[in-house]
């Protein structure tokens, strides 16, 4: 007598997207429609096969695909109005703005979390660092040290002097920025010329030159002079000789 047999039931499942808003940009970037402007009819309707088609699978569909197009469909009909909403300002309001809206960013989040996979990947590729007190007894362990010296010579001696040499070379090549600290200053300039001019009518730019003649300490007096002029402190006038001048106290 044969026995019952339970009938044993086979359930096919597809591939699904991870969300609605995925299905929804797939559907936008195939058929290559404009995000900012979706015809909400096509896009409705295709989006209601796709959930009965599932439906018809045996595929269990998720509430928020279910409260996708729930949105579809009030956004379709709003559309299908007469009447279409004013916002305060008298402009009209698009049903489909807050989709798009939403659309625009999971689309941004996307492309985010795509990259995230792959730092996260390539992160897993590498090998973590161990506990190096552990790996260093492991290695003296494993490391016959004795056998290692009886392998030196002269000449793999002379080969690691030399490496040794070749390396502190180059850390004494190495530029070395030094910051210095000028003994001159703005301030300080003005203050000679001020007080040079207190006991004398007037100064020759050469004079003031060859009273210290120092690159660094020439441009600190020059833009003493210009913070002088501007200051109307003092006044200048064309003297004798190939860029020279008179520099003189206002009265």
């Amino acid at each position: 007598m044969l026995k019952n047999i339970p009938a044993v039931s086979f359930e096919i499942k597809l591939p699904l997207f991870e969300g609605p808003f995925d299905l929804l940009l797939f559907f936008i970037e195939r058929d290559e429609l404009d995000i900012y402007d979706i015809p909400i009819s096509q896009i409705t309707n295709e989006f209601l096969d796709y959930l009965k088609h599932l439906e018809e699978m045996n595929i269990e569909v998720a509430s928020e695909f279910i409260l996708v197009a729930a949105t579809l469909m009030r956004i379709k009909s709003k559309m299908l109005l007469p009447r279409p909403q004013l916002d305060e300002e008298g402009h009209e309001i698009d049903p489909r703005d807050e989709l798009v809206k939403h659309l625009l960013e999971y689309k941004k989040y996307k492309s985010v979390v795509s990259t995230l996979v792959e730092m996260e990947n390539e992160g897993l590729s590498k090998e973590k660092r161990g506990n190096v007190l552990t790996e260093i007894k492991r290695l003296s362990k494993s490391t016959d040290v004795e056998s290692e010296l009886q392998d030196v010579d002269l000449y793999k001696l002379l080969r690691v002097f030399r490496k040794v040499l070749s390396r502190y070379q180059e850390e004494l090549d190495k530029p070395r920025h030094k910051v210095v600290e000028y003994a001159y200053t703005i301030g300080g300039q003005k203050k000679y010329l001020l007080d040079e001019l207190a006991s004398k009518n007037k100064l020759s730019f050469l004079e003031i030159i060859d009273h210290e003649p120092v690159k660094i300490c020439v441009i600190f007096t020059f833009l003493a002079i210009l913070e002088l002029l501007q200051l109307q402190e003092i006044e200048l006038t064309i003297g004798e000789g190939f860029n020279n001048f008179w520099v003189r106290k206002v009265q």
